[in-house]
């Protein structure tokens, strides 16, 4: 089979360089400036710049404040995945299932993944504000009273979480979907044959041929819950009440763009990516080793 080549060895380059550049310019250059400005005191602005070596990175770790940021930034990360991940599985199942309009019903289900993050974080800010709030009108007709879903500590995280949660959900759900439509019919029926139940089948056949799936979600999962949720979190809590939804990514902008302290920022961003980089490798060192490929 003859394969096509270019002409000139400059041809595919010329191609390339539109890409390349624009990498270039908008990833690579701010990844660089990112590291190397947090070894560095910059002024308002960046009109000056005096290296500071560790400073900003010990001032962090003696931070206690920014101690509660990393631990606030974790807890809701690990419920967003958990809680993100079993729902959608749950509901593709159900959505998996040969029944009349099933098409409809899919649509449905994954159109929340279109709406970008700020617009999520309105939808949930008019269904849970007090006073106006249908969530409230219920809670209220329901319990008798309006729960402060804004001013509570405990139930801002709540809110932060189900918005997360909510919002991903599509994206999740897609790629379930389109897993399970690949299961081998033939394995499940015959564990059938041996006497497996419906739970048995789940556990043991489809949720093992999930596997690859599964991991890819928890990465991108992973992603999403350290860095997506910025837009729920400025539309939603600001990062209060008293700071506890103030995740790491919400308090890396506030510092550059609010308190214009810029190389502090920039040594958080260099955290929050190592911190992400580390989960992911522990997640390839571990739930990678059960993953299997293949019917």
């Amino acid at each position: 089979m003859s394969t096509a080549k270019f002409k000139g060895k400059w041809i595919p380059w010329l191609f390339l360089l539109p890409t390349l550049v624009i990498l270039l310019v908008f990833l690579y250059y701010p990844v660089i400036q990112t590291f190397r400005l947090s070894f560095y005191r910059v002024a308002f602005l960046g009109l000056r710049t005096k290296f500071a070596g560790l400073d900003n990175y010990i001032n962090l770790a003696q931070d206690s404040g920014y101690h509660h940021t990393v631990w606030v930034t974790i807890v809701i990360a690990a419920a967003v995945v958990v809680v993100g991940l079993a729902a959608s599985l749950a509901i593709a199942m159900l959505a998996n299932q040969k029944i009349r309009g099933a098409s409809v019903y899919r649509i449905l289900l994954i159109w929340p993944f279109a709406l970008s993050p700020p617009v999520a974080g309105i939808v949930f800010l008019f269904m849970f504000s007090p006073g106006f709030g249908v969530v409230n009108y219920l809670t209220e007709l329901v319990i008798g009273t309006e729960l402060n879903w804004l001013g509570n500590p405990r139930l801002a995280i709540t809110l932060i979480i189900m918005a997360s949660v909510w919002k991903n959900l599509g994206y999740n759900i897609v790629f379930y979907l389109a897993a399970l439509q690949n299961v081998n019919t033939e394995v499940l029926e015959a564990a059938s044959i041996d006497g497996a139940n419906n739970w048995q089948r789940f556990r043991k056949v489809t949720f093992a041929l999930l596997s690859p799936m599964t991991f890819f979600l928890l990465i991108t999962n992973i992603t999403y819950s350290f860095f997506d949720i910025f837009g729920m979190v400025d539309i939603l809590t600001k990062g209060g009440p008293l700071d506890a939804t103030n995740v790491m990514i919400y308090n890396l902008y506030r510092d550059a763009f609010e308190y214009y302290k810029t190389g502090l920022a920039s040594a958080q961003s260099v955290i929050l990516f190592l911190l992400v980089v580390i989960l992911t490798m522990i997640q390839f060192r571990t739930s990678g080793r059960q993953v299997h490929y293949g019917g």
